[in-house]
């Protein structure tokens, strides 16, 4: 009897402790998982756009969320503490392998967390002016990725073209955003060439903007919004202040044609983001390392019109412009 009890005792340990070789063996493999933080800015369609995007990216290098991979998503809602506060869990709780960046402030919280994790820039306009890369060819530190810079001279082309009796041009912007301004500048220089006069309008917050739009649509033919995060994330309230007047809106993002722009020589958001989920895939299975990867950028645009929004204002679209637009009606 003693022996059978004996037996069974040291059967239940021998399985107790099979059992746990096995538990800890597979609590192993989740733990190499690698793990690829995403911290985005804030919501809104294009940015949206832009993580479903990076999603995708990662599939096609072979990275699955949940399968071969963990995604740690973060949003931080335009809060900039929250944007430190997030960065510092991506880094020390999460232990991301590689992080993603989408939108300046994002990146540059990330930035400032780590120098060491990879980071991949998804949606940063110059990150040279950002302070994030020493050069665009040849970053030289932990970071690389993508740039979001619109094909302005195209975009001023395409006013000329639609609305030729408008001389007038406002720019709309976040003076918050150093994004913004760069583009700013380069959006004056282009503009006038063209032969248009331009009179920009900063805005400190989304609580000013209706205002400031109300002002713009008195003295401008036409406003322009280049990819400015504050700006995207109230187009609905830009959108309503200028329909009062009928004052067409140029902005730089596809999105935000979606939201009552008129019409853009835009960058596909998803593809940016899928161009930035590649690279860090690329980044992850060690093919590339961010200080040898220059910054990717798009060579050309799409060119989208709103047609109903066209219909409204009373802008006619010249046809060999439409037949080379991505109509959205």
């Amino acid at each position: 009897m003693k022996r059978n009890r004996l037996s069974i005792t040291v059967l239940i340990i021998v399985i107790f402790l099979i059992g746990s070789f096995f538990v800890e063996k597979k609590e192993t493999v989740k733990e190499k998982m690698p793990t690829v933080g995403v911290l985005q800015f804030v919501s809104h369609p294009a940015l949206d756009q832009i993580y479903k995007g990076i999603q995708a990216g990662l599939k096609e290098k072979g990275y699955e969320d949940g399968k071969n991979m963990t995604i740690a998503f973060q949003n931080g809602q335009a809060d900039q503490s929250k944007l430190t506060t997030m960065s510092q869990q991506l880094v020390q709780e999460k232990k991301s392998d590689v992080l993603i960046g989408i939108a300046t402030p994002a990146a540059q919280a990330l930035a400032n967390t780590t120098s060491e994790i990879p980071i991949v820039l998804g949606a940063i306009t110059d990150p040279v002016s950002a302070g994030l890369v020493k050069n665009n060819q040849k970053p030289g530190g932990n970071i690389t990725g993508v740039s979001d810079k619109s094909p302005v001279d195209a975009q001023f082309d395409l006013v000329t073209k639609i609305l030729p009796k408008s001389k007038k041009i406002g720019i709309l912007y976040a003076s918050s955003e150093e994004n913004s301004k760069y583009q700013v500048e380069e959006a004056k220089k282009v503009a006038e060439t063209k032969g248009l006069t331009v009179k920009t309008f900063a805005v400190p917050s989304s609580n000013e903007i209706a205002q400031t739009v109300q002002v713009m649509t008195s003295e401008v033919d036409v406003i322009y919004i280049p990819t400015d995060n504050t700006i995207a994330n109230a187009m609905q309230t830009v959108v309503s202040e200028a329909d009062k007047t009928k004052t067409p809106i140029i902005p730089s993002v596809d999105t935000m044609v979606e939201q009552g722009g008129v019409a853009t020589v835009g960058i596909n958001q998803f593809d940016l983001g899928v161009q930035t989920g590649k690279m860090a895939g690329a980044i992850l299975s060690g093919e590339a390392k961010p200080a040898t990867t220059p910054i990717y950028t798009f060579k050309t645009g799409d060119i989208i019109i709103n047609q109903k929004q066209a219909d409204r204002l009373g802008i006619s679209i010249p046809e060999d412009i439409q037949s080379k637009a991505k109509i959205i009606d």
